[in-house]
């Protein structure tokens, strides 16, 4: 078969017909052909893999695996314009079944590195393989997790975030009813030295816990109701947290910390199996952070906090080292960071009324935005918030504001003291631009539908992620609403985001390798967040904000948009796996050079990277290129219809 042959043959099958003819005509030079003979196994279950895609152009491949028994069984069929091994010419794995050829075969051959090419730099080829890479990052990732952690350190034992659930629950739990006397009930827990106790009902079911914080706040501080005539439901807690035995204990670890709990009840199809506690998690090597959340909510001084704060970074440290997940770093980070902020403010609006200023004048909300907001902050970064604060009824705007300006000052102080940087561009409550009445904010928002200037597609990206974290809740939900009410006509906003999405492209180069820096200190480097991730977080964003979602966190918009059927599995799949890729390796670079006393700046040497790094960084940037051409695809044309 001749060049054109070839040609021919892969400009009629998918996926190979999106490609550019002249794509095409340079793959024909690349490829291979190869003849088979009836009975001729092309490759045996078991075999390693032959790094090759096999492309049918005539006769017929029989898949078939055999059983531990020996016996050989037919599972499928493949045809003239069928390819095959698609799963291990990308997984590099052994083929789990064999390809026996039925009819004389004549196929063409792909090999593994021009496969990967095509990915890598054809997003409208590649989405045709989305599941399967998706399933190649995640084995690597798992693969890149389980190694030596960075530094050349490792952990003795099982790691924390492995273990079970099973491993370390305490299975003799106590037990009371609804309606058993709280005296009772609380006897039994001094007699058995425990501070809680799981309330069920009459299958065994638990219906909530009782612990001695609700005993104390019900029975002296409160008095709910009198100790001889109280019943265990009149002060139980009816909503807590619940955990499979199988469940990995970095997920316990991550309850506990973002819920602020001490207690998690193991549950095991509505059997009550156990319970799990702050002390088991420590027992088990947890890094102490549960120990961390308990000294940020009782302190009450800057220097206290600053103190407190200069412990969160081996929390990070920590949470490698045991390898955990990216999800569970989040998580974690992300709630220690978020309490600390809540912690600076609390303790500004004390020294506000020590100052003889008083309360807040009206209600207000603290917003977080940037990485914060989206819960990936893990190395704490510049300070990026606002504050919204409801409109005076009694009082003058400006002396409202003065208050406001007077406690902002206070709040970013505190905060850059305890290692939230100023924020060299000034998005900071203390800026009158990120300082407004709810009636400002909303006027300004309601701006957006005519506006031509660049810098408010800037101002939007930035306040389209943000996270309420202190105060009346209910100013920012307004907000939110304006903002949705506003992306009810969005063709000219869209566009104005979509031009910003676009505006630098993803770092793979004609000839599908990683492009980087050609010259200076950062020669051979990448910058992972401005050419990976920025674009995953800024697609991900302009499909929630026109889909009504809220959530700021990438992973939770993602999760949001594929239940919403926005994104389907499969790409949410593969967009996941790439956010959790880009991150791990942006955390691992900047932890080593903290630890060499460099400053992180997001950048990752792609000499130094091992095999696997390598193979998933690339993976991860073609999945972020295969967004790009999602936002274009979905965007632009709407766009192009209003500018007509």
């Amino acid at each position: 078969m001749d060049r054109q042959g070839i040609f021919d043959v892969l400009f009629g099958i998918e996926p190979f017909k999106v490609l550019e003819p002249e794509i095409l005509e340079r793959l024909s030079s690349e490829v291979a052909v190869q003849a088979y003979r009836p009975g001729v196994y092309v490759f045996r279950q078991g075999d390693e893999s032959l790094d090759t895609l096999f492309i049918i152009v005539s006769g017929l491949v029989e898949i078939t695996v055999t059983n531990e028994q020996g016996m050989e069984s037919v599972v499928g069929l493949r045809k003239p314009g069928d390819f095959f091994s698609e799963t291990v010419v990308l997984s590099r794995g052994k083929y789990t079944a064999a390809a026996r050829v039925r009819d004389d075969l004549t196929s063409i051959l792909v090999p593994r590195a021009v496969l990967e090419d095509l990915i890598y730099l054809h997003p409208e080829f590649s989405s045709y393989f989305s599941a399967l890479l998706a399933e190649r990052m995640r084995g690597l990732y798992e693969k890149l997790l389980s190694e030596q952690a960075p530094g050349g350190s490792t952990c003795s034992g099982m790691p924390l975030f492995r273990k079970r659930v099973s491993e370390i629950m305490s299975t003799s739990v106590a037990v009371c009813r609804p309606f058993d006397q709280v005296a009772v009930a609380s006897g039994r827990m001094a007699e058995k030295g425990i501070s809680s106790t799981v309330v069920v009902d009459e299958s065994g079911l638990p219906v909530g816990i009782l612990t001695e914080k609700q005993l104390v706040n019900h029975l002296i501080i409160n008095r709910t109701c009198p100790v001889e005539d109280c019943r265990v439901h009149q002060v139980m807690e009816a909503e807590f947290e619940r955990i499979a035995p199988d469940a990995f204990t970095g997920e316990a670890l991550v309850s506990l910390t973002r819920f602020g709990g001490k207690y998690l009840v193991v549950v095991e199809d509505d059997r009550l199996v156990g319970i799990v506690t702050a002390v088991d998690l420590v027992k088990s090597r947890s890094m102490g952070n549960l120990t961390l959340l308990k000294d940020i909510e009782t302190l009450d001084t800057l220097a206290g906090l600053v103190k407190a704060s200069s412990e969160i970074d081996g929390v990070l440290n920590a949470l490698i080292m045991e390898k955990a997940g990216v999800p569970e770093i989040l998580e974690v980070m992300s709630e220690l960071h978020e309490r600390l902020v809540r912690a600076v403010i609390r303790v500004s609006e004390q020294e506000m009324e020590a100052r003889g200023l008083g309360p807040p004048p009206v209600p207000y909300c603290w917003i977080n935005m940037g990485s914060d907001a989206r819960h990936e902050q893990t190395l704490r970064t510049d300070q990026d918030n606002a504050m919204i604060y409801a409109d005076p009824v009694d009082l003058r705007l400006e002396e409202v504001d003065r208050y406001f300006e007077t406690l902002s000052g206070i709040i970013v102080h505190g905060l850059d003291q305890c290692g939230f940087k100023l924020c060299k561009g000034d998005v900071m409550g203390t800026n009158p631009k990120w300082r407004r009445s709810l009636s400002q904010w909303l006027s300004y928002v309601d701006s957006w539908r005519s506006t031509y200037d660049p810098e408010d597609s800037i101002t939007m990206t930035i306040l389209l992620d943000f996270r309420p974290v202190w105060g009346d809740k209910a100013l920012a939900d307004r907000l939110w609403n304006k903002i949705f009410a506003v992306f009810d006509d969005p063709e000219k906003i869209n566009h104005m985001l979509t031009n910003e999405a676009m505006k630098f492209s993803v770092p793979i180069t004609f000839m599908g390798s990683v492009r980087t820096e050609k010259t200076g200190p950062r020669k051979n480097q990448v910058n992972l967040k401005s050419g990976g991730l920025v674009h995953m977080i800024n697609g991900i964003r302009l499909f929630a904000v026109n889909n009504r979602i809220s959530e700021p966190s990438t992973l939770g918009r993602l999760e949001s948009l594929t239940r919403a059927g926005v994104i389907p599995q499969k790409k949410s799949d593969l967009f996941r796996a790439s956010f959790e890729t880009l991150v791990m390796l942006r955390i691992r670079g900047n932890l080593d050079k903290v630890r060499q006393n460099r400053e992180p700046d997001n950048h990752v040497d792609i000499t130094g990277l091992s095999n696997i790094e390598s193979v998933l960084l690339k993976d991860a940037l073609a999945s972020v290129a295969q967004m790009q051409k999602l936002v274009y695809n979905r965007f632009s044309q709407t766009a192009l219809n209003f500018f007509s």
